[in-house]
C-alpha cells in the first residue's frame, strides 16, 4: 500500500482492509502527510499493527525473488 495522505486516506483504506481480513504491506517511502510527525506516527504505530512496514526498495527486491 502506498498512496498520498499517511495519516489519513491511506490508513482509512488499510483500516477497511484490515477488516476484511487483507494481508497488507506499505510501501513506508512512498506515501507522505502534511508534517513528518503524522507520518512516523502512523508509520510505527498504527501500520505495524495491521500489516508489514517496508520500504519500496525491499518489497520490489522480495518480488523478484520470487
Amino acid at each position: 500500500m502506498c498512496g498520498i495522505s499517511t495519516n489519513l486516506g491511506v490508513e482509512s483504506t488499510v483500516r477497511f482492509a484490515y477488516e476484511y481480513g487483507y494481508n497488507q504491506i506499505f510501501a513506508e517511502d512512498a506515501m507522505s502527510a502534511m508534517s513528518i510527525e503524522e507520518h512516523m506516527f502512523t508509520v510505527t504505530k498504527i501500520f505495524p499493527r495491521i500489516g508489514l512496514v517496508r520500504k519500496t526498495k525491499e518489497i520490489l527486491a522480495d518480488l523478484l525473488h520470487d
